[in-house]
């Protein structure tokens, strides 16, 4: 590690968010953290998002901050490109100014979903909705800033705050007796503390090897810089998710009245963003040069809800 930790800073957006918690847990020891709330910073305010890394000087940002009202984003298409494109352009053109390097997240929903198998890193990317298409902007942005960057692609994030699909899903188990989830689109849930874990590794790994070498964070961070997928490990529906969520709720909570589930169509679901029935991403290329797997679903899922059932 560079420095001591007062020398250590690292700007975080999204603060609010899943990922956004989840790395103020996993990044605090590393040094001084900077995770300003929406009311602090604007990341739709390009000025203000300058004078943020200049006055700061981070010597990581870590972009958790994105729109990802997926269906929302249909009828805000101006907001969206400008907190998933603009932002993180803004950004890494600040951080690198000061020598600084970035992390930053994007997502499945960068293909269309036609290919059989999981997508690797090079597959050609075709989004089918609108947030899609920022986030694919924000990556190419990312891309061609010419800073050291890791890019992780990810999908299906959940965790034991804010907003996501298992906890929606565990309080309708509770609310209703019966639930139609999507089975015909196929996954895997990525829990937000692995996703942060695994950013406190890449960092910690990229700076050692600035510190052995002697060199420059750029130099060490470009040698590894690009995209990388990481979500979790394993397959299955929102249909399987869902049903295997409420069953382990079930467990914990024998007396509990939970729903029934059945399995639909996307077809039967109709929504304002269409989404890709294929979102498996193949995150070899992560543990090839990080040398780090992502957690088995399930294994998160059980982690989670002992969070949420404590």
């Amino acid at each position: 590690m560079a420095g001591d930790a007062s020398d250590f800073r690292i700007l975080i957006t999204g603060e609010c968010g899943q990922v956004g918690e989840a790395l103020k847990r996993t990044l605090a020891p590393l040094g001084e953290l900077y995770a300003p709330t929406l009311e602090d910073l604007d990341l739709t305010d390009t000025q203000a998002t300058r004078r943020a890394v200049r006055e700061f000087r981070p010597r990581w940002v870590v972009n958790a901050a994105a729109y990802t009202a997926v269906d929302k984003a249909e009828s805000e298409p101006e907001l969206t490109f400008a907190l998933n494109a603009t932002a993180p352009e803004v950004l890494a053109e600040e951080a690198k100014k000061i020598g600084a390097a970035m992390v930053h997240y994007s997502t499945d929903y960068v293909f269309d979903g036609a290919k059989e198998t999981a997508y690797v890193e090079c597959d050609p990317t075709g989004p089918l909705n609108v947030y899609g298409q920022s986030k694919l902007a924000g990556e190419m942005a990312m891309s061609a800033s010419g800073i050291a960057h890791l890019t992780f692609r990810t999908s299906w994030v959940y965790g034991s705050t804010g907003n996501n699909f298992l906890r929606t899903i565990l309080r309708l188990a509770r609310e209703r007796e019966h639930l139609r989830i999507v089975g015909d689109q196929r996954g895997a849930p990525t829990w937000s503390y692995d996703l942060a874990r695994l950013t406190a590794h890449a960092i910690t790994q990229i700076e050692g090897v600035a510190a052995h070498h002697q060199c420059s964070l750029q130099e060490a961070g470009l040698a590894v810089s690009g995209l990388y997928h990481a979500s979790g490990a394993g397959e299955t529906t929102w249909y399987g998710f869902a049903a295997q969520a409420i069953a382990e709720l079930h467990a914990i909570e024998p007396d509990a009245r939970l729903a029934t589930v059945e399995a639909i169509s996307t077809s039967e679901y109709p929504t304002a963003a269409k989404r890709p029935l294929n979102s498996l991403l193949d995150c070899t290329k992560l543990a090839e040069v990080f040398g780090w797997r992502m957690m088995e679903w399930r294994q998160s899922l059980t982690m989670v809800l002992g969070e949420l059932t404590r």
